[in-house]
């Protein structure tokens, strides 16, 4: 590197954001995941020792995983690589695997190879990966924000040890942040700065567990507030207000985030809360999820986990899919909060789930003939004496008559049980009155 390049780079490093400049480069700077880093933990261990095997750290933006990588590239004797799996394609990997291939024959030298969001990578690029790293040639540290035991091949997972990352917590947060005004060579701590409680409280709480908006935010709010007649910067809730007005969510809609919040939003429903319901359900909206696909899920539901113990639950969702249509967003906000409202609170019953019982004995039967006096008589009635015996209900007190139903092989099975949840009261004891009077006949 010439002088040229090195002022360039020395310029880039204090113009760098707030967040990257006060990563951690030790493991005593390191704050949180004391589950897997605190004193005697695994990966601390192998880090102090500069003996790391492959691992793929996994957690939400914001908790560590780069942090993690920057203390193991300023502690190991090992060549240090890094690569986003967002740009770098099978032509980058090629040319960086040569090059650990020569260091290795030449200088006997390992290389930690980091790879940023490991889990862009394609299928094509994890396998060209994983026979260096099965020999040893490469020491893998992924880095993801999704769950790797989807989005990693799976032998690469068995050759990597998984280590999961939590949010911090808000007195971690507050650590960061204390460190960064307090520090004068990266941070903030060559100016004369004063962060209000209110206001470091805010950010802290908003910042959801992720270091580096809540470092973001911090220098957002420093860099826009004009200094008064004494030099001084104060941060109050005000600004720290505006340099932070929305939390950023945590919601990739392929992803962990995606599915364990629709979770928690049907599991709200059929718990009948419809508190939780309402949580979940603006989450999901604010997160800008396809308001559809929360409509369908609730469709499902009425049927699935409600059933005929309210058999307005299925009007009430589809009437509520039709009027997302007509209205669309925001609007639809009502329809759609007024059908989760109404499913949390109406009685349950996942009786409906019968027809997978009957299903099971469809595919286990095999071809099952259907009863004569049930066949169509349109046709073959003359012929084949098709329909001949069947009584017809509505000939009979009450509209209703004993007869064969099912087939001759399953014929006593029952299938459908109904609760004793609301309407379907109601279904049992029309059902056990019909049952009395076949008896009596």
């Amino acid at each position: 590197m010439d002088l040229f390049e090195y002022s360039v780079s020395d310029q880039l490093k204090k113009e760098a954001p707030l967040a990257a400049r006060m990563r951690p480069r030790t493991l005593e700077e390191l704050v949180g995941q004391e589950h897997i880093v605190g004193p005697g933990k695994l990966l601390r261990r192998a880090i102090e020792a500069d003996r790391l095997g492959s691992i793929i750290l996994w957690g939400p933006p914001g908790t560590g995983k780069t942090s993690f990588a920057s203390v193991i590239a300023n502690t190991t004797e090992s060549a240090f690589e890094a690569m986003s799996a967002v740009t770098a394609g099978v032509k980058e990997l090629r040319q960086l695997i040569a090059a650990a291939k020569n260091r290795r024959v030449m200088r006997g030298l390992r290389t930690i190879l980091l790879v940023d969001e490991i889990h862009h990578f394609t299928k094509t690029q994890q396998d060209a990966l994983l026979p260096h790293v099965e020999e040893g040639l490469i020491t893998l540290i992924g880095v993801t924000t999704e769950n790797p035991y989807f989005e990693v091949i799976g032998a690469l997972v068995s050759r990597s040890r998984i280590f999961r990352l939590e949010p911090l917590s808000e007195e971690e947060i507050t650590l960061i942040l204390e460190r960064a005004l307090s520090d004068p060579e990266r941070g903030l701590g060559d100016r004369d700065i004063e962060v209000d409680d209110e206001a470091m409280a805010h950010v802290v709480r908003v910042a959801g567990g992720d270091a580096r908006i809540a470092l973001n935010a911090l220098e957002l709010a420093v860099e826009t507030t004009e200094t008064d007649d004494e030099e001084l910067t104060r941060i109050t809730l005000e600004v720290a207000e505006d340099s932070i007005q929305q939390r950023a969510l945590l919601y990739d809609k392929d992803g962990d985030a995606h599915y364990d919040t629709v979770s928690a939003f049907i599991k709200s429903l059929r718990g009948s809360d419809p508190d939780a319901a309402l949580y979940w359900l603006a989450k999901m909206i604010y997160a800008g999820e396809d308001p559809r696909f929360i409509a369908r899920r609730m469709i499902i539901l009425a049927s699935e986990d409600i059933g005929n113990a309210d058999p307005q639950a299925l009007t009430v969702a589809t009437s509520a899919a039709q009027a997302l249509e007509w209205v669309g967003l925001p609007e639809a906000q009502y329809n759609l909060a007024q059908a989760a409202i109404y499913l949390a609170s109406a009685p349950k019953s996942n009786s409906t789930g019968a027809y997978f019982k009957a299903l099971a004995d469809v595919e286990e039967e095999g071809v099952v003939e259907v009863p004569d006096h049930l066949k169509d008589s349109s046709r073959d009635g003359e012929a084949l004496g098709h329909g001949k015996g069947y009584k017809y209900p509505h000939q009979y007190p009450g509209h209703f008559v004993r007869q064969q139903y099912l087939p001759d092989r399953l014929q006593g099975r029952r299938y459908y049980e109904p609760s004793d949840q609301g309407y379907e009261k109601e279904i049992q004891r029309r059902l056990e009155r019909w049952q009395r009077q076949d008896a009596e006949e």
